[in-house]
């Protein structure tokens, strides 16, 4: 359950090695949270990041996970939630991909589909059966600025986060009530090892930034988060913006 100051005592990261999902671990584990699961696939990075949550003095365990293995996930993340109850799920992996390849490469696109929505889906389903059986608990997704509106520089990576955006906004609906929070994060341009090399965009932000978000967010019960802030006045803007001139926009 969650302590008097609204953070949660027990994490489960889907995306064990994101920046994102570490940030948000290392931020709550310095406020109160205790017990951290990494989910992702087996690898040194993974075994790492759970060695530096344990250094903080959190107890840090890893689970394999494989957002594209579906037919595995009621499975593996079923035994998690066999070990106790869990307060907050973060939903944290996904692929950015590489536009001009995957537009040239329909494998690869479907690859990155597959990941960012049917992969999140699944898992997403089986963690909020799971918090609805405990009475309690948050699921946060990281959604995307890109998921508002088709771009030409990313519309395959930006139609998967439209998806999961959809998703999440009615499955926090049909869980209303139950006991179960479900928020939406809309991160702009995040400097991270995903975006590496790429030109950053406008509002650009940190992990550790979309971290504070979502622990604010929590406290404040929040179902949609933007980071940063202004980007909800700007994407507002630029939804009503006519496709003719929009398709002209250098973004």
């Amino acid at each position: 359950m969650k302590d008097a100051f609204g953070t949660p005592q027990s994490l489960l990261v889907l995306g064990g090695t994101s920046e994102i999902g570490l940030a948000t671990a290392r931020r709550l584990v310095a406020r109160r949270t205790r017990t951290v699961w990494l989910a992702g696939r087996p690898s040194p990075a993974l075994e790492k990041a759970a060695s530096g949550l344990r250094d903080m003095g959190a107890d840090a365990r890893t689970v394999a996970f494989d957002a594209l293995d579906s037919e595995a996930h009621e499975e593996s993340l079923g035994k998690i939630f066999a070990e106790g109850d869990i307060d907050m799920v973060l939903l944290a992996f996904g692929i950015l991909g590489d536009q001009a390849r995957d537009e040239d490469d329909p494998l690869a696109a479907v690859r990155v589909a597959q990941t960012n929505y049917t992969g999140a889906v699944s898992a997403g389903l089986v963690c909020a059966r799971a918090l609805q059986s405990q009475g309690h608990g948050s699921l946060v997704v990281l959604s995307s600025v890109a998921g508002e509106r088709a771009r030409r520089s990313n519309f395959i990576y930006g139609s998967s986060k439209a998806g999961l955006d959809t998703f999440s906004q009615g499955l926090g609906d049909a869980l209303y009530g139950t006991g179960v929070h479900v928020m939406v994060v809309r991160p702009g341009f995040v400097r991270s090892k995903m975006t590496a090399g790429l030109e950053e965009a406008p509002m650009a932000t940190t992990p550790e930034a979309v971290a504070e978000a979502i622990e604010t967010g929590l406290r404040r019960r929040s179902e949609t988060v933007w980071v940063p802030g202004a980007l909800r006045v700007v994407m507002a803007a630029l939804r009503h913006v006519p496709r003719q001139v929009f398709r002209r926009l250098p973004i």
